[in-house]
């Protein structure tokens, strides 16, 4: 990835991304277990990465905020679409999730709602995606894409995040 600024954040302005974060995915700010001593901004020309403490957690894209795949202690606690072993190389080019190749829906959510995608075998996160679908839709669905892909294993943001 091509050039990038970084700057610190104020608190006022880490509590509101933090506020914010928690409501998209419905959980408490609690839960998140941050630290509100550092967080910096990692701005490129698609996407902007929080860290905090360091870390990347928060990625914002057009707006909309994700956890990132690095962003474990959240990861285990927003709903899962599981999917097959075949669609697994397709989701870490960038491939959207299509219902054929999800096997299982861990979790209630609604349409827009934040997902983790992982595979069937080691129920390792492959992406973090934004529902197409309900989860009781993605369960009756035989085709058509039901999870848009935003971050995956390998993509530009991915790579930044770990030489962060």
């Amino acid at each position: 990835m091509q050039g990038f600024k970084r700057h610190f954040l104020r608190k006022k302005e880490l509590r509101e991304i933090l506020k914010a974060f928690s409501e998209r995915l419905r959980l408490s700010i609690e839960d998140l277990s941050l630290s509100l001593k550092k967080a910096e901004v990692v701005e490129t020309s698609k996407s902007r990465i929080i860290l905090i403490e360091g870390k990347p957690r928060i990625l914002s894209v057009n707006g909309e905020l994700y956890p990132t795949l690095l962003f474990t202690e959240v990861l285990d606690r927003i709903a899962k679409v599981v999917v097959d072993m075949g669609a697994v190389p397709h989701v870490c080019n960038g491939a959207d999730v299509m219902a054929p190749g999800v096997v299982e829906v861990d979790g209630d959510f609604e349409e827009g709602d934040v997902v983790v995608v992982v595979d069937e075998r080691n129920k390792v996160p492959l992406s973090i995606g934004k529902a197409l679908k309900s989860s009781e839709q993605i369960r009756g669905a035989k085709k058509g894409k039901v999870v848009q892909n935003i971050h995956y294993v390998g993509d530009s943001i991915w790579k930044l995040s770990k030489t962060l």
